[in-house]
């Protein structure tokens, strides 16, 4: 990591006998955890599991001894320079995954604690996540295997200028020739342009691409294929595809996202993805997936862990902000002062103001509910993704369904929630070494991608009417795939209509904020 630049160094030493005014940070942060009711210890404990905790601990420990990862002075480098630093800190981490033998979670955790979102975030996640689960054995041989040992970098290329949420619109074409058993592969519009891909720009050698499969020129919806996009060892733009950096960005400064155009390129039979959806090379003969939505399994699981990420964003704002408001100090209390020894009285504590708590303590309580949640939602993940290979289909449209609304909320509610932190740390918190401005501006797009949360939600109503009338004209009666979570919610309410929650609240709670907010 170089130094600073000369204009962020400091020109200037504090006299030796200046200190902060007592008391100091840590004993008041020693004195409020003496104070709790229970053992931090424990709860880490109960939330995460021992083994967990000893991996945090352990990959932690490899990572502090790694000079590379200093993070120091990156916010004093420029958009260039912070690429390439995180392109050095993704070596590394590779480096280290094979030295220390991590596991895939384990590598994630790792970058996820490095804390600067780098050009091999969605190689590691989407791409090699969506080779696992749609592409055949034998195509795992080809792709998946040098994918794990980042002999071949790749991204995931769905999203395009003129349409993200709305894949059925997606434009880029993948024409079945059956003269030559090749895909071709084109853009016929500019606003077909593959765009906003992370690890396109710069880094990525091969993508996951999203495209309209045309068979005797009718359409058969959109199909994922792997296409080489660079040669692997020159990095050169292979010949037909147009590729640059779509440019500096509010935040993910460190990720090269990218944009990209194809010009009639072929590409072999076995380029597109067959696990789910096949054409017989022989016959042109198509075979459609059991449900078109199992085209888009990888979305599901990525929403799962925007829930989970929700939490620890959510844990971490709200710590950084506790920690703060519990030591910042402001006003005595004119009711009930209290005085330093030499007389002069004792400011409060922020985070002693009911004000103040009102906006951190809902934060701090869905913290935990996300925790669970995001449990929740792997499970039933793992679950759907097990029936879907013995052909069970009865939990897709509920996942789909639930990941798409938790999506929405979770991403809105930590990005509000980091903001709330950051004001509630007053004028510091506008500072970059809070850690809650570079924070915010790098989760704030996850409020967008892989679907934008407010269609996401109405995504989410509308299976939930759907699934009301379908169980109303059956009177309650449901085949198999039509019974999941939701349906068995709805059987039981259309039973007993009036074993529901009460919303008869009294005058007194509705006057209490932290009764009312509880409710919400």
């Amino acid at each position: 990591m170089p130094p600073p630049p000369d204009h962020a160094a400091p020109n200037f030493e504090l006299p030796a006998n200046l200190k902060p005014a007592g008391p100091s940070g840590t004993e008041i942060l020693t004195r409020e955890r003496a104070r709790a009711s229970f053992s931090t210890d424990e709860l880490s404990l109960y939330l995460f599991g021992q083994h967990a905790l000893d991996t945090q601990k352990r990959i932690i420990g490899i990572l502090e001894s790694e000079p590379i990862l200093d993070k120091r002075s990156i916010y004093y480098l420029g958009r260039t320079e912070l690429f390439r630093w995180a392109l050095r800190k993704d070596k590394r981490l590779q480096q280290l995954q094979k030295e220390h033998n991590w596991s895939r979670e384990e590598l994630a955790l790792a970058e996820a604690y490095t804390d600067v979102p780098g050009p091999l975030g969605l190689h590691r996640g989407m791409f090699i996540t969506t080779l696992m689960n749609m592409a055949t054995e034998e195509q795992q041989k080809l792709f998946l295997e040098p994918a794990l040992d980042n002999k071949i970098i790749g991204c995931y290329a769905q999203t395009e200028l003129a349409h993200g949420s709305n894949v059925q619109g997606l434009e880029t074409t993948a024409t079945w020739i059956e003269a030559d058993k090749e895909f071709e592969i084109h853009s016929p519009t500019l606003t077909a342009s593959k765009w906003w891909i992370g690890g396109l720009g710069r880094s990525a050698d091969h993508a996951i691409l999203m495209a309209q499969l045309i068979v005797d020129g009718k359409r058969k919806g959109p199909h994922p294929f792997i296409v080489p996009i660079r040669d692997v060892k020159s990095r050169e733009i292979l010949p037909g595809r147009l590729i640059g950096d779509i440019g500096a960005k509010a935040g993910y400064q460190a990720t090269d996202n990218g944009f990209m155009l194809f010009d009639h390129v072929r590409v072999p039979h076995h380029s597109m993805l067959a696990k789910l959806a096949k054409l017989d090379p022989e016959t042109g003969l198509y075979t459609p997936p059991a449900n078109p939505a199992l085209n888009y399994g990888t979305l599901s699981w990525v929403r799962a862990t925007i829930v989970q990420q929700a939490s620890k964003v959510h844990m971490r704002a709200v710590t950084i902000a506790t920690r703060y408001c519990a030591i910042r100090r402001q006003f005595a209390d004119r009711d009930h002062p209290l005085y330093e020894a030499n007389g002069k009285p004792l400011e409060t504590p922020v985070l002693d103001y009911t004000m103040v708590q009102i906006r951190l303590f809902p934060i701090l309580a869905r913290a935990f509910a996300f925790h669970y949640t995001a449990k929740f939602m792997f499970e039933l993940y793992d679950r759907n993704q097990a029936n879907v290979q013995k052909g069970d289909l009865s939990l897709l449209a509920d996942m789909h369904a639930l990941s798409s609304g938790l999506k929405s909320y979770t991403s809105i509610a930590s990005a509000e929630a980091i903001e709330e932190c950051r004001r509630a740390c007053g004028g510091h918190g506008f500072s970059l070494a809070a850690g809650l401005p570079t924070f915010y501006a790098n989760y704030l797009p996850t409020v967008t991608w892989e679907g934008d949360s407010y269609m996401l939600t109405q995504q989410t109503a509308r299976y939930l009417f759907k699934t009301m009338r379908a169980i109303k004209a059956t009177k309650g009666r449901s085949t198999k795939e039509q019974d999941n979570l939701t349906t068995d919610y709805m059987k039981r309410y259309l039973r007993s209509k009036d074993d529901k929650a009460s919303i008869a609240f009294t005058g007194g709670e509705l006057l209490d904020p932290l009764f009312f907010s509880a409710s919400l």
